[in-house]
């Protein structure tokens, strides 16, 4: 899967919190969304220069991204088949070390109990149920 892919992906699959993504799914999505949102500061701090506090178009695409991206790291977790109630985990602050060794795994292989294995039919799979 190559970046506008992941990004594709990302946007059509919002609020699909079942299935799996791929390693280069996930990565992609967070390489842009940590171009989009160094972007929108700059722009960000350009426009609003006397106002140091304030950047709308920075918040606007953080709202944009939160959906996608929570989606997304759910159905990471799914591929290295863990919950994503992992996610919580988050909340204490070394669980973000786990997680980002757990997103840097190879998926399971195979079928688990969270779908198919996306690497199966030789490509990628869409996460849209029909």
């Amino acid at each position: 899967m190559d970046f506008w892919q992941a990004v594709r992906s990302g946007f059509s699959n919002y609020v699909v919190f079942s299935g799996r993504a791929i390693r280069s799914e996930y990565w992609y999505w967070v390489l842009f969304a940590f171009l989009g949102l160094l972007a929108t500061e700059i722009i960000d701090s350009a426009i609003f220069a006397s106002h140091s506090a304030v950047s709308p178009l920075n918040g606007v695409f953080n709202l944009l991204i939160f959906l996608p991206g929570l989606g997304l790291a759910i159905r990471r977790l799914h591929d290295i088949d863990r919950s994503g109630w992992w996610i919580l985990i988050t909340l204490s602050i070394v669980g973000v070390i786990l997680l980002l060794y757990w997103a840097c795994q190879r998926g399971t292989p195979g079928p688990n109990r969270f779908g198919p294995d996306p690497f199966a039919s030789g490509g990628f799979v869409s996460h849209r149920n029909s």
